[in-house]
């Protein structure tokens, strides 16, 4: 899936034209079912020995979105564009070509240090970088002047669910069954950490998602990135009537700092610039907002928060075990 985002009005943009009104940060769908899982498993099977037949002649055959691609069975130029790194750094997929907005994810600070940045205007920056294949969203600029670079994997975000998604990149650079073993791993421990919580706080406590500042404030329903998924899909916390109700078209919902105490919950997670116009936090409105009083308000830096691949989510996940558990 995407990574959602750089801040709100870059996800908008990209998230609006890619999926019209599919719902993640993910999909429209929640974590998968035992019976899908599976049945994954055994799809993941059939496709592993496919893979390794194929590879014998250095390619595979990966069904997209828009039908087989022949891909290289192990790729080793690649650029990531529209915030799926993360998921391909997750995997140990060789990268020579990230986005901006990647590139500028603290999260990813030590491991694209070297890696240039580029964007899908700059075909000849991606030229120069040759890779061998090239990851981005379908509703990406020049993606038919790209396929004439190397092989193009494009995805519409929330097409899948989150997890769907890296299983998905995981088949495209021939690295399913790492991708079925992480996404397992993380499944049982984001539950483990969801029990916890909610015996910590009470099953019937709330959470809600907010980003913003003081010109525009967000709340996020349960598939768009900053740690929603986990929140919300994952650990199965609750999210208040009022911000399900106003977010179930879009996936977000823009108010105004008067009507803002209607949509927080019992808890508070800020993904917030801190180098923004914070000064809404200084009123009595906001001060006086129950969870703010109870000192249950956990804030993050907004850029390290936007996306919803492998090691994004390990980011987030630890942050809220740290931030409800105090470990």
């Amino acid at each position: 899936m995407k990574k959602l985002v750089l801040p709100l009005l870059f996800l908008i943009s990209l998230t609006l034209s890619a999926c019209g009104n599919n719902q993640n940060n993910s999909a429209n769908s929640s974590a998968p079912s035992a019976s899908s899982e599976a049945a994954s498993s055994a799809n993941a099977s059939s496709s592993a020995n496919t893979s390794a037949s194929e590879s014998d002649s250095g390619t595979i055959t990966y069904q997209s979105e828009t039908g087989p691609i022949e891909l290289p069975a192990h790729p080793q130029r690649v650029i990531a564009l529209a915030g799926y790194a993360g998921n391909l750094l997750g995997l140990d997929v060789p990268l020579v070509g990230v986005d901006s907005w990647t590139k500028s994810d603290p999260n990813f600070q030590e491991q694209l240090k070297d890696i240039p940045e580029v964007s899908e205007d700059n075909l000849e920056k991606i030229i120069e970088l040759k890779p061998d294949l090239i990851i981005t969203s379908s509703d990406s600029k020049n993606l038919d002047k790209m396929k004439q670079i190397a092989p193009v994997v494009a995805y519409t975000y929330n097409k899948v669910d989150y997890l769907n998604q890296i299983l998905e990149i995981g088949k495209a650079v021939n690295q399913e069954q790492k991708a079925a073993d992480w996404i397992a791993d993380f499944k049982e421990r984001a539950k483990q950490t969801g029990d916890d919580i909610k015996a910590k706080i009470g099953e019937d406590k709330t959470v809600t998602v907010m980003e913003g500042d003081s010109k525009q404030l967000y709340i996020f329903g349960d598939a768009w990135g900053r740690a929603t998924e986990i929140i919300y899909q994952a650990m199965g916390l609750k999210m208040p009537d009022k911000v399900k109700e106003m977010t179930a078209k879009d996936g977000y919902y823009s108010l105004s700092m008067e009507v803002l105490p209607d949509y927080i919950g019992d808890y508070l997670i800020f993904s917030k610039d801190f180098s923004g116009d914070n000064s809404f936090q200084s009123t009595d409105t906001y001060k006086n907002i129950p969870a703010v009083k109870n000192n249950h308000v956990f804030e993050v830096e907004a850029k390290a928060f936007y996306f919803n691949d492998m090691l994004s989510l390990d980011y987030q996940l630890d942050f809220l075990k740290k931030s409800f558990l105090g470990s």
